[in-house]
């Protein structure tokens, strides 16, 4: 009879394979724009890992940060029930504007609080899109912004075809970065004209 000690040992359960790229949720208040543009961004950048949701709940960037943080959470206890650490969120991201919100400061220490990334647009996510053929086009309203956007994209009526703005997509983050930048030396941050969108779109793209 063998010894129990030489027998062959069985193989454990394989360790689930870690993806390299991040596993990235995005939740937007915007249900056209923004959406179109982050999923033709991700076309573009084969990056299957991006799941873009869009609020059920409008107007309030609280209520944004919480369907994030439900979302981020369910994904979780999923991956501890199955022991894949792959279907837990390694970044989860709030899109919203600015504009005039009440209780921003609260949705931004319960991000910060539930380690959730924002990508802020003020006056408008217009803006991000208006970057990728203008530098910095100082303090405006959401009505401007449109305007000038509309003088490079005439037929802009909040959908969003992704290869238009391809091609100015690295001046875009040049322009974005350096204006939060600006906002931020001077104490100002999420001021207007300020977009974080770049950050996001940058993290998608694999950069």
């Amino acid at each position: 009879m063998a010894n129990a000690r030489n027998r062959p040992r069985r193989r454990g359960r394989p360790r689930p394979f870690r993806d390299p790229k991040p596993l990235i949720l995005v939740v937007s208040e915007g249900e056209v724009t923004e959406p179109e543009y982050l999923r033709g961004l991700q076309r573009a950048c084969r990056n299957p890992r991006v799941t873009i949701k869009v609020a059920e709940e409008h107007g309030a960037p609280m209520t944004l940060v919480r369907t994030a943080k439900q979302h981020k959470q369910d994904a979780g206890k999923r991956a501890a029930r199955e022991k894949d650490e792959n279907l837990a969120y390694d970044s989860v991201w709030c899109v919203f504007d600015m504009d005039e919100h009440h209780r921003v400061g609260e949705a931004m220490e319960m991000a910060r609080d539930n380690r959730i990334e924002l990508a802020i647009s003020n006056p408008c996510f217009e803006l991000w899109l208006l970057l990728h053929f203008i530098d910095n086009p100082g303090m405006q309203r959401r009505d401007t912004i449109w305007k000038r956007l509309k003088q490079h994209v005439p037929k802009y009526d909040k959908h969003v075809d992704f290869q238009v703005y391809q091609g100015g997509y690295p001046e875009a983050v040049k322009r974005a970065s350096r204006m939060n930048e600006e906002a931020d030396e001077a104490s100002e941050p999420h001021r207007n004209p300020t977009t974080g969108v770049y950050r996001l779109t940058e993290l998608i793209g694999g950069s």
